[in-house]
């Protein structure tokens, strides 16, 4: 793990232009790129104080050992710059939003000679025009289906359609009018472009026209007394309007608008968003991302589009309204980067009050529910639980089943409030009632690897000591009323299969010695360190690198991440009581209704050291006495060195 100290750049060499920065690793790899207003400012920020950086943010600058920037001209240069470069190196600790494979898309290839109209999946290509996504994808089929009437465009295949070129007959589409079949030189090459053309227009939105059009043809057929071809167009009439139909009117006609809403949790977020066009919902996407990159919600939505339209061009692809639960923080360069690649204006704003408020709350449900499901189907799904255990369990080469995990993390700001957290997973979930806390002090607080030999000990000695209590089981029949006596409470006595430690080998090797001294042989040990997420094994040199895809990497980082939520939760808690005592707090017979009417009469601590003890006894529930004390000791501090925050560095009145 690389110091940061080693490749931190002088201040002075930072510049204090805008700019975009890119974090290397050993290798030479990017791991990171981010922008900047001021690149100085924001560079050192990772060097400054990295033991108070978050846990993501702080594994990041160890794991780089390089850090290269590159000045521009402006914010919206820097937010360009910022896009092309996570597309071109697709960094491990920025957040990518990677389109689900499973949705299915209408494609119309328009760069081909003939152009072709299909359900596609997957990465986009060039010169195609995507419409959707659609879900399920038998509804995207039927759509087209149904529009194959109306619109008869090639649908087959590159092999079928050159078989057909070279028979000189047409397939089965071509027979039932389901397709112009150009293969066969019924169609020119311009009219089938002109016609796939006219379904990309009714599938952007305008159905309408296209209607219309098609009701005139009709009337103009029955005047003519030509009734089969009125019915024909009566038919493809209705064909449209299935289509059209297909998705309710939730807004104005001439409403046009991407509406994204977002729900997280500490680990993941999962985003959602609707594509509305002439007033219906004609799309629907989502992504559920892990939080590799520590980011505010405004920080993560100026991602969200920088990555949705960075590919997309043309006011087909990007609506006149984007519709965001927080705006980004440069609003202003982020709806100009959008108009550009529009070509004309982007409304970017957050829904306040009226139909868009309502559907964009709709939006954040579904979002809610996609990741309750996902974090469902890979946390609940037996079947997946019991393979990452058993995938676990066979990279570690180890000979039981992991049937309870428990990990450990430490805590502390620059060593103070030294904390430690223990959780528990049985058969792959959270069993919380077992979680515990450590509070340490002393020679154990000293450093990351004395504070987990001390976890450790104090752990496993209350199960051995449990253990020594308990009564044997012994097979047989026994009176209720020596139930209890023979089923003691036992909060340590249930041994794990394996031990989780946050760190690597020297964490590793603090919790081994601790079991070893303990006499405990068969319980085993593995760190998990956050520089590229490798198990370390107790004396063993090289660590077991699990594949990135891998459902056991997920179990184990999400029992570490676990882990640290609780430690971290713990130490805040103990820090906010240690900076929220008061001289008042220590004085006797001073109760916290009395401090409270203390502070309420006098507003400061300032004002209540001047006050004389006339003064304060004229505070209901302070009497003479309680008064002389209160007087005496605010007397007595006021002699000394005066408060400071140890925070902020304030100094307290």
């Amino acid at each position: 793990m690389a110091d940061p100290r080693s490749y931190r750049p002088a201040t002075g060499d930072i510049p204090v232009n805008p700019g975009v920065y890119r974090f290397r690793d050993e290798v030479g790899r990017v791991i990171y790129v981010g922008k900047a207003k001021v690149l100085r400012s924001r560079l050192n920020s990772y060097f400054a104080n990295p033991a108070g950086l978050t846990p993501k943010t702080h594994a990041m600058v160890h794991t780089a050992v390089s850090v290269e920037w590159t000045v521009v001209g402006s914010e919206l240069e820097a937010l360009q710059l910022e896009y092309t470069w996570i597309k071109e190196y697709n960094p491990r600790f920025n957040i990518v939003f990677r389109d689900d494979k499973s949705y299915p898309y209408l494609a119309v290839t328009m760069g081909e000679k003939y152009p072709r109209a299909q359900v596609m999946r997957g990465d986009k290509r060039k010169d195609t025009k995507y419409f959707g996504p659609f879900y399920p994808a038998k509804a995207i089929r039927e759509t087209l289906d149904t529009l194959l009437r109306v619109f008869p465009v090639r649908s087959c295949s590159a092999g079928v359609f050159k078989r057909a070129e070279s028979s000189g007959r047409p397939c089965l589409l071509g027979y039932i009018d389901k397709c112009a079949a150009p293969c066969v030189g019924r169609i020119s090459p311009e009219d089938h472009k002109q016609l796939a053309a006219d379904l990309c227009q009714f599938m952007g939105g305008e159905g309408t026209r296209f209607i219309k059009e098609i009701e005139a043809k009709m009337a103009d057929a029955v005047s003519k007394l030509e009734y089969e071809q009125a019915a024909r167009h009566r038919d493809d009439i209705a064909a449209l309007r299935r289509v059209f139909e297909r998705n309710a009117v939730v807004l104005a006609e001439n409403t046009e608008a991407d509406i994204f809403a977002v729900h997280e949790d500490e680990l993941e977020a999962a985003v959602q968003v609707f594509h509305v066009r002439n007033g219906r919902i004609r799309g629907q996407r989502g992504w559920v991302v892990e939080k590799v990159e520590d980011s505010t919600p405004a920080e993560f939505i100026e991602h969200l589009l920088t990555q949705v339209y960075g590919e997309a061009a043309g006011d087909d692809r990007i609506p006149r309204e984007v519709l965001v639960p927080v705006l980004p923080e440069n609003t202003e360069q982020v709806a100009a980067w959008l108009h550009e690649r529009r070509g004309s204006a982007v409304s970017l704003r957050v829904p306040q009050r009226g139909d868009k408020a309502t559907l964009a709350e709709t939006v954040r449900e579904n979002a809610e529910q996609s990741l309750r499901l996902h974090k469902s189907r890979r946390a609940g799904d037996l079947t997946t639980r019991s393979a990452s255990l058993q995938e676990l369990q066979d990279s570690l080469g180890l000979p039981t089943p992991l049937l309870r995990i428990e990990c450990y993390d430490a805590s502390h700001t620059q060593g103070t409030n030294v904390v430690a957290s223990m959780v528990v997973f049985e058969d792959g979930l959270p069993k919380k009632s077992d979680y515990r806390k450590f509070a340490i002090t002393g020679d154990a607080a000293r450093d990351d690897t004395a504070s987990m030999y001390d976890v450790i000990s104090r752990r496993f000695r209350n199960y051995l000591a449990e253990m020594a209590d308990t009564v044997p089981m012994v097979s047989g029949e026994i009176d209720i009323a020596d139930a209890s006596e023979r089923l003691p409470a036992r909060k340590f006595a249930y041994p794990p299969s394996l031990v989780i430690v946050d760190g690597g080998p020297p964490q590793v090797a603090a919790a081994s010695r601790a079991l070893a001294d303990l006499g405990i042989d068969d319980i085993y040990v593995v760190g998990l360190a956050k520089r590229l997420e490798e198990l370390w094994l107790p004396d063993d040199e090289f660590p077991v690198i699990l594949p990135r895809a891998s459902h056991a990497l997920y179990m184990v980082q999400r029992i570490r991440d676990e882990a640290h939520r609780f430690a971290i939760t713990f130490h805040r808690q103990k820090r906010s009581a240690s900076m929220t005592t008061s001289l008042l707090d220590t004085i006797n017979g001073l109760g916290p209704a009395k401090r409270e009417a203390l502070r309420k009469h006098f507003g400061s601590m300032k004002k209540m050291r001047a006050a004389s003890v006339e003064e304060l006894t004229a505070v209901p529930g302070i009497g003479p006495v309680l008064a002389a004390t209160v007087h005496e000791a605010l007397a007595a501090a006021g002699t000394g060195a005066p408060a400071v925050n140890m925070t902020t560095g304030e100094v307290l009145d």
